[in-house]
């Protein structure tokens, strides 16, 4: 599978789009403004235990104070091994005690990061955790042997009596000795640099923030399914190749500077991809479409048939329509970056085998996807209910913000309804003041059904209360919003 990414960049926002065969897959945006978060390391201090939900308010020097759960704190705080996970969480930390603790989820909506002590510190082929034990190895390396190979190497590098664990990465696979070696050697000193920093730091500063998108991706997302890498900035090229010159040599002839005159995202369709993904549906190819609506508490994805109308009978059209939405629904989740609960509506099979394949479908287009997933069986209702691990924010609510004219509800009321509402203000208010005319002030719609269809029931209400009523238009309220104005 032919893989390019490309790097759009520029003083105040840097993209990065992954395409597989030239359809975007993924995309990561980061803005001065409001940086990523997550594996940024802080010195915080505890301004708040709560008992009851085992967990405590950190100020890492943010807005809203960022979230500890006592599951999140290291054994090595406490010194007792496994106890740390079953004490009080006021046995753990003290409310005005200073803590290092590093970003796991960065704020969504109102809601602060969600921290851990349990510290790591990545590179290209592995992961230090200077408060774990032990040698692991990425699950997504197949390959016993070569897992045992990987394990050997860092097993003959530790130091005895060094404290700290380690982790090999996905992109260890087939890496040498010597590299694997250097990587090691870079993760101790650099954990000794944060460590020292760390103790010489404030409470509420930063101490060590992760890379900048354009090297995260050569150090996280790349893969050997890469073919190349467009950067359509000098600076950011340059930036990306001192770094691969120095981690990753064998890389270096794949990392290219895009010149054209035409943007290199509109070059390839991104541009217009972005905008569909923000689309409430999305499209598939046989006439069918996915509804996908994102709610506080989960997301739903609805499939529906459209225009498709299939060949043979109503069950292969239904099964057809699917299978292309299970494709769909796992490169939708991963562009739209959803995450947390996601409820999937497929369309009601009979045939309890092409549920099986379509389940399979849906797990086998995700098995690629970097965000751990969970899927269970589809539910007595024809639903399937998944889950995908929420580190940052949807590409919906990085891009936009709720309508101002619904407030994200997604509806407004009816210039009739709101009528109705005038008439009942309108009754209420005769009733409790004494005044001399009423002026109703609204949106245009709202005044041309006062004068048109409703004129009568306005002149029903002057003769009720005894009182004269004016109308004046206001450009600038939204349909629902009106005000009473007693003279």
């Amino acid at each position: 599978m032919k893989e390019e990414i490309l790097i759009n960049a520029t003083a105040r926002e840097t993209r990065a789009a992954r395409l597989q065969n030239g359809v975007l897959q993924e995309i990561y945006i980061d803005r001065a403004s409001r940086r990523g978060l997550v594996s940024s390391i802080y010195k915080g201090r505890v301004s708040r235990v709560l008992p009851g939900m085992q967990a405590a308010f950190i100020d890492i020097g943010l807005e809203r104070t960022a979230f500890l759960h006592a599951s999140d704190i290291a054994q090595t705080e406490t010194g007792d091994g496994d106890s740390a996970r079953t004490e009080n969480i006021r046995d753990l930390i003290v409310e005005g005690s200073e803590v290092l603790v590093q970003v796991l989820k960065d704020p969504l909506g109102t809601k602060g990061a969600r921290l851990t002590t349990y510290i790591t510190v990545p590179s290209r082929f592995l992961v230090f955790m200077p408060k774990g034990e032990g040698v692991g190895v990425s699950t997504r390396i197949d390959d016993e042997q070569e897992r045992q190979r990987l394990r050997g190497i860092v097993d003959t590098l530790l130091e005895e009596d060094a404290p700290g664990g380690w982790i090999v990465r996905t992109a260890a696979e087939g890496a040498s000795a010597e590299a694997v070696r250097a990587d090691m050697l870079f993760l101790r000193k650099l954990w000794g640099v944060i460590n020292e920093k760390a103790l010489r730091a404030k409470p509420g500063r930063l101490v060590y923030a992760d890379l900048p998108l354009p090297l995260r991706i050569l150090r996280d997302v790349l893969g050997d399914d890469v073919e190349n890498i467009k950067v359509d900035d000098q600076e950011t090229f340059d930036n990306m190749t001192e770094f691969v010159s120095v981690f990753m040599p064998q890389i270096a002839d794949i990392v290219e500077l895009y010149n054209g005159q035409r943007p290199i995202f509109d070059l390839h369709n991104v541009e217009d991809e972005l905008q569909k993904a923000l689309d409430r549906k999305a499209s598939l190819k046989s006439g069918g479409y996915l509804i996908i609506d994102q709610t506080e508490a989960m997301t739903t994805i609805d499939v529906n048939t459209g225009a498709y109308v299939g060949f043979r009978n109503l069950e292969e059209t239904i099964f057809k329509t699917n299978l292309e939405a299970a494709q769909a629904i796992a490169r939708q989740i991963r562009l739209r970056n959803l995450g947390g609960m996601i409820i999937l509506d497929f369309i009601d099979m009979i045939d309890e085998e092409h549920r099986k394949q379509v389940l399979q479908a849906l797990q086998r287009y995700l098995a690629n996807d970097p965000a751990k997933t969970h899927i269970c069986d589809v539910s007595a209702l024809g639903l399937v209910e998944m889950t995908r691990k929420r580190t940052r924010d949807s590409l919906e609510h990085l891009l936009c913000a709720p309508c101002p004219m619904c407030e994200g509800r997604g509806t407004v009321k009816t210039p009739e309804t709101v009528c109705y509402e005038i008439f009942r203000d309108i009754v209420r208010q005769s009733r409790e003041f004494d005044f001399q005319e009423f002026m109703i002030l609204a949106h245009q719609d709202v005044i041309e059904l006062l004068l048109d269809e409703e004129s009568g029931s306005l002149a029903e209400l002057e003769e009720q209360t005894g009182k004269p009523i004016r109308l004046q238009t206001e450009a600038l309220y939204n349909r629902d919003q009106f005000d009473l104005v007693l003279m």
